[in-house]
């Protein structure tokens, strides 16, 4: 048996911090593209000819950083609750999801400025959901006394 014992997390804490990293996430996002599109004239998502705010992709661009948000809580809630050094493999996740949401623009037929700044705010978008969610879920354990280790008498 373990003589460390596992901290307990809040899951409210938790819980509203990923609600917080979302509404961040969406917002990288539409910033993101109104940048991109806006200042540096790339077609991000949508060809510019879509107008600055482009067309319904944004919005689903936005809700899916979003959604990324909570799924990455969802999966640290799991790995606080089940896993020895959950911040690690948590970090793990992070790195290898963020590159892969680098690489998906460069299977696509975009200009090839379209996919270097798309996987640039992809990039982005991963290191801040990656920070934020890590630092609600470090803020939302709750430290356990350790158990008494029983004395033995000679």
């Amino acid at each position: 048996m373990d003589p460390r014992p596992s901290p307990a997390v809040n899951a409210g804490k938790l819980w509203a911090g990923g609600a917080a990293t979302a509404a961040v996430a969406a917002l990288i996002a539409i910033a993101g593209i109104l940048l991109g599109r806006g200042l540096f004239d790339v077609d991000v998502l949508a060809p510019k000819g879509q107008g600055t705010w482009g067309d319904a992709s944004t919005g689903w661009y936005a809700l899916g950083a979003g959604l990324a948000a909570l799924v990455a809580t969802g999966i640290l809630h799991v790995l606080l609750i089940t896993t020895p050094r959950p911040m690690r493999f948590f970090g793990w996740v992070i790195v290898l999801a963020t590159a892969v949401s680098m690489l998906a623009p460069f299977v696509t037929d975009a200009s090839t400025g379209a996919r270097v700044y798309t996987s640039g705010l992809n990039l982005v978008l991963g290191v801040a959901i990656g920070s934020l969610v890590a630092g609600s879920g470090k803020s939302a354990l709750i430290p356990v006394a350790p158990r008494p280790v029983p004395r033995t008498y000679r």
